[in-house]
């Protein structure tokens, strides 16, 4: 019996590695229609029912769609909203928990959960914002953009009745005159409003020429409400400035009560009334500055730093219903977590699977919200699937959704592998993830795509990421890491590359591939690289560099630091955080950091892909550096997608193309590596 077992033993593993293989079935480009995830879950106070929004694509108009649906804490009675044939997002429970105020259609409507019945309550020239609901039910507040009438400084005569003159000219004289993903902005600036929840007319709160965002905090009167914003003269020239303001209701009067040495975001009343918290930190015109989180009286007085040792952005945070702490959101090492932060003693961490949010790229991040049970409700980050909605209480975690069974069910995602490297620089120890090729076989040979995130001062993590699985989809290993600049792992590590980008971050990155290759399942002869944003930017540096890379794709790259300052919606932040003057006051430094200063090493056949209505890295850096290598007589390609921003992936479509075209570019040079 054992000789026969021994004999047979090959042939079983032959027929098991043949099964595998056949049931092996990678993502096609458009599986980005089967994607859904949650976004926005919002628990009620008793613990008991969540809300969240369901977000899916819809294939006819390329659109992402979203509604309401509502489930109980235990996983149970799950059910919609909203229809579907409407937009649905903001979901907020009333203080008496018998209603649902919510945004659908760039209107505000409520929902009476007893009778199931809604209604819109508003008539508004601008979809409202931030959502927040009066402690006695009777408000909602929200703020919106306000239209202001800037009449032309110049009148032509002599126009005659009905005849066809050009457009007349348009106008600029505002430092913020135009912004990603909005195009050329109107006149005019956010303000707070509020409108009665059985409906009417909306009362606008705040005036002047400043610009309000984020929710009002309700003092449990409902006399006052407390809110932040940049209300300084030439604001924009002063991006993160910001202070704390009390506006009494009555009389509708505005005084600062805290104006720090930087940022003010974000500020909440504790539940017992007593005490104010809100993030900020200090300015010191760092590239990446933390939030930490502050309370202090409601006076402005005895303001304490809770998080200082913590040395992790704070991205939000909410009190605790005892008033005794609070629940706060950061990121560690590329993975989301949610801690509870005492006023007083050691904070500890209740979720560290928070994320998915971010389901393109696999970028950190995530939304939460508790109960007054302590019961936290939040969107669950996984390599194989987008956020799904989970619940943490006492000593019992669970997941409630299973939005995406349907793809996973007929589809193979690629395993990801978590690793850690040395960096050739100063030895420090580098994060990263390896993404496999359904049906991996460490016995063959495979092409590597080295992946890049963008910012710089961002993170990946181990989270979904639809367009890295379609990559791997069609047989390639990928690469991804945290290179010095990321967030998340401290402040000194991420203003590594202050006044300094790109610099030794390329050398993390090439230390990463060096990793891999050492594994012995990569062709030498088939690396690949690619990038979007500040990953385009390090991407055409590198192909500056070195001339290791088979094909490069750069996605909405800076090549012209000089040229992008001068560009970009955000040069008023970018020339006072990003660089140590001012374009014309130090030419050379804008131009050793700039990749365009290095076209004349490149010899790789570069793709560059950008939306023609991207205003954060404009698509003339595309152009420029698409011409210097025409002119060089390098192989290139320039793809431009029209009506898009900086945001490709917006239209499905796009993120769909995004990936396909890549590996278009990429295989041409496969088969040219293979032919040699």
């Amino acid at each position: 019996m054992k000789k026969i077992l021994q004999l047979c033993l090959p042939l079983l593993l032959l027929w098991t590695a043949t099964a595998i293989a056949q049931q092996v079935n990678p993502l096609k480009y458009d599986d980005v229609f089967h994607l859904e995830l949650v976004t926005d879950p919002q628990v009620n106070a008793k613990g008991d029912q969540i809300v969240f929004v369901r977000n899916w694509f819809d294939r006819q108009t390329d659109r992402r769609r979203m509604a309401l649906w509502i489930m109980n804490a235990d996983g149970s009675a799950m059910q919609p909203l909203t229809q579907t044939d409407s937009n649905a997002s903001l979901p907020r429970w009333s203080p008496d928990q018998k209603r649902i105020a919510y945004v659908q259609d760039g209107q505000i409507h409520v929902l009476w959960l007893d009778s199931g019945r809604s209604v819109q309550i508003s008539q508004l020239p601008h979809a409202p914002a931030n959502l927040t609901w009066s402690p006695d039910g009777n408000w909602l507040s929200f703020n919106m953009f306000t239209a202001k009438s800037v009449p032309p400084p110049v009148t032509l005569p002599g126009k005659p009745a009905n005849a066809n003159w050009a457009p007349a000219p348009i106008y600029i004289d505002s430092m913020q005159y135009r912004a990603d993903g909005a195009g050329y902005l109107p006149s005019g600036y956010r303000h707070h409003y509020l409108i009665a929840a059985e409906g009417g007319s909306a009362i606008q709160l705040t005036t002047g020429d400043y610009n309000h965002s984020g929710d009002l905090s309700w003092q449990a009167d409902g006399n006052a409400v407390y809110f932040a914003a940049n209300r300084r003269e030439a604001a924009y020239r002063a991006p993160l400035n910001s202070a704390i303001y009390r506006l009494t209701l009555a009389d509708r009067s505005i005084e600062q009560i805290y104006d720090p040495a930087g940022p003010a975001s974000q500020p909440m009343l504790s539940p017992d009334g007593r005490q104010l918290a809100f993030l900020g930190f200090e300015d010191r015109k760092l590239a990446h500055q933390a939030n930490r989180l502050y309370v202090m009286n409601l006076d402005g007085s005895n303001v304490r730093n809770l998080t200082e040792d913590l040395d992790r952005h704070i991205n939000a945070f909410q009190w605790q219903s005892n008033s005794r702490g609070l629940y706060i959101q950061y990121d560690d090492l590329g993975i989301g977590k949610v801690a509870e932060q005492p006023l007083r003693g050691n904070r500890s961490v209740r979720v560290d699977d928070l994320g998915g949010v971010s389901f393109s790229r696999p970028y950190s991040g995530g939304q939460f919200s508790v109960a007054d049970n302590g019961l936290i409700a939040y969107t669950q980050a996984s390599t194989e699937r987008p956020a799904e909605l989970a619940i943490q209480h006492r000593r019992t975690q669970r997941t409630l959704t299973d939005l995406n069974r349907d793809l996973l069910f007929k589809r193979t995602i690629g395993q990801v592998e978590e690793i850690w490297y040395e960096s050739s620089v100063d030895g420090k120890q580098i994060h990263g993830w390896v993404m496999y090729p359904p049906g991996f076989d460490a016995s063959k040979q495979y092409p590597l795509i080295l992946e890049i995130h963008g910012g710089p001062h961002t993170a990946y993590g181990p989270v979904f990421a639809m367009e890295l699985q379609l990559m791997a989809a069609q047989g390639y290993v990928v690469l991804y890491t945290n290179p010095r600049g990321s967030t998340s792992y401290g402040e000194d590590f991420a203003n590594l590359i202050h006044h300094n980008y790109p610099s030794y971050d390329y050398n993390d990155l090439m230390d990463g591939v060096d990793a891999v290759l050492a594994r012995g399942f990569i062709n030498e002869q088939e690396l690949f690289i690619t990038g979007g944003s500040g990953g385009g930017v390090l991407t055409t540096w590198t192909i500056g560099h070195t001339d290791r890379f088979a094909a490069a794709a750069a996605i909405n790259p800076v090549i012209n630091w000089y040229s992008f300052v001068l560009n970009a919606d955000m040069y008023n932040y970018f020339t006072q955080y990003w660089f140590p003057g001012l374009p014309w006051e130090m030419p050379e430094h804008y131009l050793k950091h700039s990749p365009i200063s290095y076209v004349g090493n490149v010899t790789t056949p570069t793709m560059l892909f950008t939306g023609d209505a991207d205003y954060r890295t404009p698509i003339s850096e595309t152009e420029q550096y698409y011409q210097a290598l025409q002119l060089r007589g390098i192989d290139t390609a320039m793809v431009r997608i029209p009506g898009a921003s900086h945001a490709l992936h917006a239209r499905p479509s796009n993120l769909m193309a995004k990936p396909a075209y890549v590996i278009h570019w990429f295989e041409r040079y496969r088969q040219t590596k293979s032919s040699d």
